[in-house]
């Protein structure tokens, strides 16, 4: 199963995104195909921060084109969420003593850790901050 992160995301919403036009298919070809994907809770908070934030986006989306997308992904048959279960702790745990994570990057070793306990396979994203995790496979769909 391939997890999205953030950045996947908010590149397939905006179309004013560098790579808006490979995001935008690869997440269509997700939500569209027939094998299930998941979007960890986490990152469709922050998707929502990012993409409706003036300081970001001289033209944010809106709260209500944000929450359109997300319910637009959500309806796929695909699509599953990923969220804190029992067992969730003590793989965040061992992912924030192994890698020393602190501040900010405490995020992304809790969508690792989501990742991790869910069995997803990869988890797509632009962000380098996740080789940190070595346990999870981690590939950019926006560059070849």
């Amino acid at each position: 199963m391939i997890a999205l992160d953030t950045n996947i995301l908010v590149a397939a919403h905006r179309r004013d995104a560098q790579w808006h036009a490979r995001a935008a298919e690869a997440v269509r070809g997700l939500a569209e195909g027939g094998q299930v994907f998941a979007l960890p809770w986490p990152c469709l908070h922050e998707f929502i921060g990012v993409v409706t934030h003036p300081r970001i986006f001289p033209s944010p989306s809106t709260t209500a084109q944000a929450l359109t997308q997300v319910d637009a992904w959500l309806g796929s048959p695909q699509a599953t969420l990923l969220a804190e279960t029992p067992g969730y702790w003590a793989v965040l745990h061992g992912l924030l003593a192994s890698a020393q994570v602190t501040g900010p990057r405490v995020h992304d070793a809790r969508v690792a850790a989501l990742c991790l306990h869910h069995g997803v396979s990869e988890l797509w994203s632009a962000d380098r901050d996740f080789s940190r995790f070595p346990k999870l496979r981690v590939r950019n769909p926006l560059v070849h």
